[in-house]
């Protein structure tokens, strides 16, 4: 068990969990980093509520939000690191897992402090509904980012997080992933809304999305419609270029904007304390590794469940061994 504190023992243990065969493409990587960037994406600038502090997920109220669904897959990944390490909040984890996964995954170094602590209860959550749907227009994805205080450079900068991972028409309700290599981060996704000829298609449950197929790879990628409305706005599009021309520059406004987004709604003194009132009243306040037993899947958000989150996704697991 690390010290207090020992956070790059805690980056060591994210590194050795990424790789995941039975997983999405075999990494853990991508649902990190929607995870780090599902918990910190509730915060509202007006109101001064949501965020990452207080890893609100852990509730059903928060973590059964159907934007956050299949990141139990994520909670559960980081489940190994948490028992090692028991000092360290979820809030902390979550994040830091995120910069960890995008950095391992070829991305960039992103700023990353600690000391955020854990709810002791549900009653600070924020409401759902804050997260963007894929659905919608880039009227929407304007409002909702606008919210959390991002001008139109860091709106494009942060869509390029679909450079990594992919959809389930069971979670989200779009399917497929963004780019040929979803485990890899980079200017790709920018490169390819530019370059391809996108072509709307619906799916068997109703939903709408973009596709292309590959012949040469023989492989269908998609894009949402959030995803196609930042290269036909003309104040998001000329950053859809500007990154698909220079990935230097993409992962510069990438790191700087995501580092943002972990620290929305945090406030530190001149020593990089947090000073919000539940860290200065409670302290560094780690919530109790999640129960071991099985437990109701439908309720296992919420760590006051005698539940296992882990149980039926390792049925899942076992479903799959069984068709290799």
């Amino acid at each position: 068990m690390s010290g207090l504190g020992d956070f790059k023992a805690v980056r060591k243990d994210i590194v050795n969990l990424l790789h995941q065969p039975e997983y999405d493409d075999g990494s853990a990587g991508p649902v990190l980093v929607r995870l780090a960037w599902h918990s910190s994406g509730t915060y509202d600038q007006e109101t001064d509520t949501g965020g990452s502090n207080g890893s609100g997920m852990r509730y059903e109220a928060e973590g059964g939000d159907p934007a956050n669904a299949g990141l139990q897959h994520a909670r559960v990944f980081l489940e190994p690191v948490k028992a090692a390490h028991p000092w360290l909040t979820y809030a902390d984890l979550w994040t830091l897992a995120g910069i960890v996964a995008v950095k391992e995954m070829g991305g960039p170094e992103i700023p990353w402090k600690g000391g955020r602590t854990d709810y002791v209860d549900d009653t600070k959550l924020p409401p759902r509904g804050r997260l963007p749907d894929g659905a919608q227009g880039a009227e929407h994805v304007r409002y909702v980012f606008g919210r959390m205080g991002f001008s139109d450079q860091e709106i494009v900068a942060l869509s390029g997080a679909h450079n990594l991972g992919r959809c389930h028409s069971d979670r989200s309700g779009f399917e497929g992933a963004w780019v040929n290599n979803p485990t890899r981060f980079s200017n790709q996704y920018f490169r390819l809304m530019m370059s391809l000829d996108w072509k709307r298609k619906k799916l068997p449950n109703g939903v709408e999305q973009f596709m292309y197929y590959d012949e040469d790879l023989d492989t269908e990628l998609m894009m949402l419609p959030t995803d196609m409305a930042l290269l036909s706005d003309p104040h998001f599009s000329p950053w859809v270029k500007k990154y698909a021309d220079d990935v230097d520059l993409f992962f510069k406004d990438f790191s700087e904007a995501f580092a943002k987004l972990l620290e929305l709604g945090i406030q530190r003194d001149g020593e990089g304390k947090i000073t919000n009132a539940d860290n200065e009243k409670g302290g560094y306040l780690a919530a109790p590794k999640k129960k071991s037993s099985p437990g109701a899947p439908e309720k296992t958000s919420d760590d006051k469940v005698q539940g296992d989150e882990g149980k039926p996704l390792a049925n899942k697991n076992a479903h799959f061994r069984a068709h290799l």
